[in-house]
């Protein structure tokens, strides 16, 4: 009896810790949101998850931005950001279309490893100039999104990629699905999974982090600063390379508008997803459920009655309420830290 008395207090102290712990975790508690958004409008309207192949749509349909939010978050660890992925994918996938165009036979593989390379080589510009220029990464992809977008329009002009033009085995990546869920989504999800393994495990993915926290620390520590901020964006540009590939298959037709203001929801959904604008702290599987969460509220909305404007607001109010809510548990944690000091 005595035994078990004594095991009950650390039992209950261990559930307190798990449960407390899961209540503080920003991706459980968006999570959560995205479950109430799912159940309060299919309540409303049945057909909004069951209808169709309205279930199908919600799992593939955020697939190409999550992709672009394990990159965003990436780099936005470091304490940087990347605007120019929108036009990076809509290059990618004119240059996907423009390969089956002129190039009739081409293996699909390689123009998957094309879309890879041609996005690293877009990303490795922008932290060249970031990392060696020494100029904020804000300015310079703000630069580099009007360049690849005046790329793009000169490129591609009034032409427009159809269907017709792409093999249909590869067209079938964006319709098909294994086991009853999207490939669009399984490839996203696999992405997710190596990255997220990567920041979590490997040396140079708690650097990021390192970095991102007090770049001079990290420095006078001998991490190798320029050369991981490199390494992000070389890596958000190859995954927006990849989302451009994906983007073709999906939609089969590219025009001079694909990627066009995609970025600003990347970003949205790595914040709204727990990864701090100010670097150092947050998870590609939060950034993943953040792009789940932006495009079910897009979906939702319309479906419960609210207008477009309100729909804009919602999204907007998230993103605001998201960084608050960092400023906020980074304000607390620094006073614990100082009082945790004091008492010493």
């Amino acid at each position: 009896m005595s035994d078990t008395l004594l095991l009950e207090p650390s039992r209950a102290s261990t559930i307190q810790r798990v449960v407390g712990g899961a209540l503080r975790s920003r991706e459980i508690a968006v999570a959560a949101v995205l479950v109430a958004v799912v159940a309060i409008t299919t309540a409303k309207s049945h057909g909004f998850l069951f209808a169709g192949d309205n279930w199908r749509d919600l799992l593939v349909t955020p697939s190409i931005l999550i992709l672009l939010a394990v990159g965003q978050t990436v780099v936005i660890v470091t304490r940087s950001v990347d605007l120019s992925v929108g036009s990076t994918l809509g290059l990618t996938a004119y240059l996907t279309g423009r390969l089956f165009l002129d190039h009739p036979g081409i293996p699909i593989v390689a123009v998957f490893l094309a879309g890879l390379a041609f996005g690293a080589v877009l990303g490795l510009v922008n932290g060249v100039l970031v990392a060696f220029g020494r100029v904020p990464a804000l300015v310079i992809t703000l630069g580099t999104l009007y360049i690849y977008r005046g790329i793009f329009l000169t490129w591609a002009g009034s032409d427009r990629i159809n269907a017709s033009d792409m093999p249909r085995g590869f067209l079938k990546l964006g319709t098909q699905s294994l086991l009853g869920i999207p490939i669009l989504t399984i490839i996203a999800l696999a992405v997710l999974g190596v990255v997220g393994y990567y920041l979590y495990t490997a040396r140079g993915g708690r650097e990021l982090y390192a970095i991102g926290s007090d770049p001079d620390a990290a420095k006078l520590y001998g991490l190798k600063v320029t050369r991981r901020v490199l390494s992000a964006f070389v890596l958000s540009g190859a995954l927006a390379g990849l989302a451009g590939v994906l983007y073709t298959a999906r939609y089969g037709t590219v025009s001079s508008g694909a990627g066009y203001g995609i970025e600003l929801q990347a970003v949205g959904a790595a914040v709204i997803g727990g990864v701090a604008i100010f670097g150092g702290s947050g998870t590609v599987w939060g950034a993943a459920i953040g792009a789940f969460l932006l495009i079910t509220i897009n979906r939702a909305l319309p479906v419960v009655g609210i207008q477009d404007f309100w729909q804009r607001a919602v999204v907007g109010g998230l993103i605001i309420g998201a960084v608050v809510l960092d400023r906020l548990l980074t304000a607390r944690q620094e006073r614990k830290l100082v009082e945790a000091r004091d008492k010493q």
